[in-house]
């Protein structure tokens, strides 16, 4: 009796006639003998029919069958390092073949050049194709292994709100919406003060889920609705953050390389870009960082690299500066100590500099920019007070979060790691939007 099997088993099962599920991605017509190209959700296989070996029914059926119908092939499985797939290497030989459902009429995302914005539109669709599945099967492979080191590493596991009752990275960005009573409540834009709660029941958290923010960014690297794990620890302060936040990468990276090979091969990922994510990562400081930057403009000739590069003390980095600075290392950056004006209210000021505060964010190299985002907060009530006051955010909606100041404060620190940004990097693309499911950003909110 034939065995069924998933596409991602095949290389256990040569020699063996085996039953696959799935829908026909691609046909090659030639005459006598036709190439399927089956998926069935695990892997991409090629399945070769020959007119003598099957009826002739079931022969014209096979070779006329449309793109994305649902079948059930049967046949034996024969190595062949020629042989298209993910895994390549392997094909069926057809003995047997039955259509479940037959597509009707023309596939949209048909085999030829398409446009970005029609892709889009048809997301529901794009994601069947091998590059945009083996996108989102890293994807997946990356949230499990999150979830694994943390939860292996003594950390709980504890949801937060995503209706808020304020802001928590600035009021400029927050989604709002009607609340009960004539209330408003916004769209989280981050769990971490939720976190910064449950670190006194629990010592080690995070949590995982979706935030918002509103700000109207095009740029490759921005969303509006992305995915965000946030660890948050008490009694750590920023070195002991920056520690956690390497073997944290480090881990998650050397599981996609381990797990997901195949489907890095099929995005033409270099691999050896990857394998040097290992700790120790190079630490600089915000004031370091100004002058490499300093130092990249006076040798460039380039007059529109020399302006993007422009930059005073005070101001945050982006796209073109993180960029620079990733080009100098080999493995992902930790740029520290940033001014107090363009980082978060809750973050702790930096001992005999209340202009900086105690901030880290750590850029992926290659170009991709910020991946996280941490801090030690403040653990003051007072100081805490008065940054709220700074920034004229509304002192009542941070009553409980001064609370937890008063009530047994410890140093605690935590960061937020980007998935779409995170997964981008790894699969080396270049637009977070393929590295989500369904993308929301400042113009689509369909399908």
């Amino acid at each position: 009796m034939a065995r069924l099997i998933r596409v991602e088993e095949i290389a256990r099962h040569v020699g063996e006639e085996v039953i696959i599920q799935g829908w026909v991605y691609n046909r090659t017509d030639k005459g006598k003998l036709q190439f399927l190209l089956v998926r069935d959700g695990s892997g991409f296989v090629q399945c070769v029919a020959f007119r003598k070996e099957l009826p002739e029914a079931i022969f014209e059926q096979l070779a006329h069958i449309p793109q994305e119908s649902s079948v059930r092939v049967t046949g034996i499985v024969r190595a062949d390092k020629r042989a298209p797939g993910i895994p390549g290497g392997y094909e069926i030989g057809v003995t047997g073949f039955e259509v479940i459902q037959a597509a009707q009429g023309d596939y949209p995302v048909a085999l030829k050049e398409h446009g970005v914005d029609f892709l889009l539109d048809h997301r529901h669709l794009w994601i069947r194709t091998p590059r945009q599945w083996a996108i989102l099967r890293i994807r997946a492979t990356v949230i499990r292994a999150i979830r694994d080191w943390l939860d292996g590493h003594g950390y709980v596991n504890v949801d937060t709100p995503i209706l808020t009752p304020a802001a928590c990275e600035g009021t400029t960005t927050l989604f709002e919406t009607p609340y009960f009573d004539d209330e408003v409540a916004y769209l989280t834009q981050s769990g971490q003060l939720y976190n910064e709660a449950n670190i006194f029941a629990f010592g080690k958290v995070y949590c995982f889920g979706p935030t918002f923010r509103a700000e109207k960014s095009k740029t490759r690297r921005h969303l509006t609705e992305f995915w965000m794990v946030e660890p948050e620890i008490a009694f750590c302060d920023l070195d002991q953050l920056m520690e956690i936040e390497e073997q944290f990468v480090s881990a998650i990276v050397q599981r996609v390389l381990e797990e997901r090979a195949d489907e890095l091969r099929y995005l033409g990922r270099d691999t050896a870009a990857l394998e040097r994510i290992t700790p120790p990562f190079p630490r600089i400081s915000y004031d370091e960082a100004l002058e490499m930057l300093a130092a990249i403009r006076a040798e460039t000739d380039d007059p529109r690299l020399k302006q993007l590069l422009a930059i005073e003390w005070g101001q945050d980095f982006g796209s073109p500066h993180e960029t620079e600075l990733t080009k100098r290392f080999d493995k992902p950056l930790f740029v520290y100590g940033y001014p107090t004006e363009a980082k978060a209210f809750y973050m702790e000021p930096w001992p005999g500099r209340p202009e900086v505060c105690k901030s880290v964010d750590l850029l992926a190299p290659e170009g991709y920019g910020e991946i996280i985002g941490g801090s030690e907060r403040i653990s003051d009530p007072d100081l805490l007070l008065e940054r709220i006051r700074e920034e004229n955010l509304p002192e009542e909606a941070f009553a409980w979060y001064i609370d937890l100041r008063r009530y047994g404060s410890v140093p605690h620190s935590g960061f937020g790691l980007g998935i779409e940004r995170t997964v981008a990097w790894i699969c080396g693309i270049e637009h977070v939007r393929q590295a989500i499911p369904y993308p929301r950003t400042i113009k689509r909110l369909y399908p």
